[in-house]
């Protein structure tokens, strides 16, 4: 995949921003299910149909799904990672999760995580990797000083808790209580 050029991620995180957390910035209102023309939103952001494309197709992390309709428009949506103030279904059917996954975050993070768990803070949910390496991308956008914790989904999963998986590969649960996590 093609690394996005320096005008083309200052688009994307525009697009993420409006899709995820401020529609209303742009004058767009989403549907139940997080998803707006993609017309309006090509207007509302002042941004061509080959910009948009071009950042949905070579964004490496998947960021945005477009689908088509019945009645032949297209619209798109963000993935996942939606704000609680943007209430939105993503319609992702519960699923069961591999016997571990992984978080990353700051070393700062570390101990009142380990005390009170994982929650979804302003978020929907908790975003877990399927492995160490994109875990690593995803704490580093913080801080340089990270640390990966182990997730036991697997148990968790047993014990009642529910996991989706996005579009992109992201798992999504609610909250991850200490006692599912390791160093």
């Amino acid at each position: 995949m093609t690394a996005l050029s320096r005008e083309q991620v200052r688009v994307s995180r525009r697009i993420a921003l409006v899709l995820r957390h401020r529609p209303e910035s742009a004058g767009l209102t989403l549907d139940a299910n997080g998803w707006v023309p993609v017309d309006e939103l090509l207007a509302a952001l002042r941004l061509t149909r080959a910009e948009l494309d071009a950042v949905v197709e070579h964004n490496d992390k998947s960021r945005f799904a477009v689908a088509r309709r019945e009645d032949g428009t297209d619209w798109i949506r963000a993935s996942q990672g939606h704000s609680r103030r943007v209430p939105v279904d993503l319609e992702l059917p519960p699923v069961d999760p591999p016997p571990v996954l992984f978080h990353g975050t700051p070393r700062s993070n570390l101990d009142p995580i380990l005390r009170a768990g994982l929650h979804s803070r302003s978020r929907h949910h908790v975003h877990l990797s399927a492995d160490v390496p994109t875990a690593l991308t995803v704490a580093r956008r913080r801080s340089a000083d990270v640390v990966v914790l182990r997730v036991a989904a697997g148990e968790m999963a047993k014990d009642g808790h529910v996991f989706r998986l996005s579009a992109n590969g992201v798992w999504l649960t609610s909250a991850v209580p200490p006692r599912y996590l390791r160093i």
